[in-house]
């Protein structure tokens, strides 16, 4: 068993279940969370509906996995969404993809692995991580 602790970001949906399961079969200690971006997540076609939440905390429940929902709802407010606003109304077309990666699934929830103890965050999103031989960066 590896025992090494992985935080598992689960939008309640197969990719991040499976994530979830792969990885604590290969052994890792796992804890599963959702990152709650809306004050009112009712709406079911948001990535954060309640329904989505309730999905990924039993996926992790059947898992036998803590599971957390992390409050991100101000900062996606001020990163993400205002961003968004402010673009908008200069004319531009804004990705709030992007910004909430970069804010929140990059930087946000990096900061909570590394408070909570772990050493991957995993998710059910597919990368390939290659290290360039010349400057060594992965």
């Amino acid at each position: 068993m590896n025992g090494a602790k992985a935080l598992i970001a689960m939008s309640g949906g197969v990719d991040s279940s499976v994530a979830a399961y792969m990885t604590q079969r290969a052994g890792y200690t796992c804890m599963g969370v959702t990152m709650r971006l809306y004050d009112s997540c009712d709406d079911e076609s948001t990535c954060c509906s309640l329904a989505q939440v309730e999905d990924a905390r039993s996926v992790a429940h059947r898992l036998g996995m803590p599971f957390y929902v992390l409050n991100f709802t101000k900062d996606f407010h001020e990163k993400v969404i205002e961003k968004f606003i402010c673009s908008y109304e200069c004319g531009n077309t804004p990705n709030p993809c992007i910004d909430c990666n970069r804010y929140l699934k990059f930087e946000q929830l990096l900061q909570r692995a590394v408070t909570l103890g772990c050493e991957y965050i995993v998710t059910g999103h597919y990368a390939q991580i290659t290290q360039d031989p010349d400057s060594g960066r992965f």
